[in-house]
């Protein structure tokens, strides 16, 4: 496993981390809760040591879920969470709200639910233009200055949005979307995050699961699977005929993959991680066997030519 620091800061992180978003009941379909335990385990004995979750995630049951895996093991694990969010009942919408006051309450909530004194990272989960960046800031300075957080960071900001919230606080990473289907943070945020020195925390490494290599056309979603809607995140990954375009090349990817001996996920997450600004690829895990797969990406340090075949079958005419 490699281990990189967020940015200047003192935040050390094993480049995968396990992504806690599949685990909150509601988003990703039906889970056994035991064999989730039993993941988290794998991963911490294999060599991960950060894992996210959110507020929002199974609205509190996500938090909780992982707070009662990690039981005897917190002192082995770079804890993070997310809030700035509300909704008005579980399985409701939720609204962006970066208040004091809000951000308080969620971090005590989130802080009783993962049964913890502190978080080693806390974050806001979407920008929250109504207000200055400022407000939430200044209250991740005193929730520092508290000991209830080590350090604090963003997720889902602009280049810009991360501009004006460093005029406030030394924000130590930036969590957003990146993949073999999304380059769109390679443009702005990524340029950004590497002059100031912010570390990256990537989320979707595998696409959502289209990376996985497990999907063919005939893939449904279930009832509470978010991925029901066959977007994600303003692209149409799962749609008509996109999807069909998609699982096509991903079976070239997995080809590329074959010929070193490795899984298409191992080179989805191998390639996110080849990226010098990144600084940790979240993969959402809920079986101890997807663990061994996603921890032997670490250890596959790409070429100059295999990173350009990979992203030359992503941008084929």
């Amino acid at each position: 496993m490699q281990y990189r620091n967020f940015g200047n800061s003192d935040l050390v992180t094993s480049v995968i981390g396990f992504g806690g978003w599949p685990m909150g009941r509601g988003h990703y379909g039906a889970f056994d809760e035991d064999e989730v335990v039993r993941a988290i385990h794998a991963a911490i004995d294999s060599g991960i040591t950060l894992f996210d979750t959110a507020a929002v995630y199974g609205w509190g049951e996500g938090e909780r879920l992982l707070g009662k895996a990690l039981e005897g093991k917190r002192d082995r694990v770079v804890l993070v969470s997310k809030g700035g969010l509300e909704w008005s009942e579980p399985g409701a919408g939720s609204e962006r709200n970066s208040s004091r006051e809000h951000l308080t309450r969620g971090l005590e909530e989130s802080l009783r639910n993962l049964n913890t004194d502190y978080l080693d990272l806390y974050l806001i989960h979407w920008p929250d233009e109504s207000r200055p960046f400022a407000e939430p800031m200044e209250a991740f300075a005193d929730f520092q200055r508290d000991g209830k957080i080590r350090h604090g960071g963003v997720s889902n900001f602009s280049a810009e949005q991360l501009s004006e919230s460093l005029e406030t606080f030394p924000i130590a990473c930036d969590q957003v979307g990146y993949h073999l289907f999304d380059f769109r943070p390679e443009s702005e945020t990524f340029p950004f995050c590497r002059e100031r020195s912010v570390g990256v925390m990537a989320y979707g490494s595998l696409a959502h699961g289209l990376l996985t290599g497990t999907m063919t056309p005939d893939t449904t979603f279930e009832a509470d699977d978010w991925r029901r809607n066959l977007t994600a995140f303003g692209q149409p990954l799962f749609e008509g005929d996109t999807f069909l375009e998609n699982l096509r090349k991903v079976d070239d990817l997995k080809d590329l993959a074959a010929d070193t001996g490795r899984s298409v996920a191992q080179l989805a997450l191998a390639w996110v991680i080849s990226n010098p600004v990144v600084t940790v690829a979240l993969v959402g895990a809920r079986r101890p066997e997807e663990i061994e797969e996603n921890v032997a990406a670490a250890d596959w340090v790409l070429t100059e030519e295999e990173a350009e075949a990979i992203r030359a079958v992503l941008v084929a005419e």
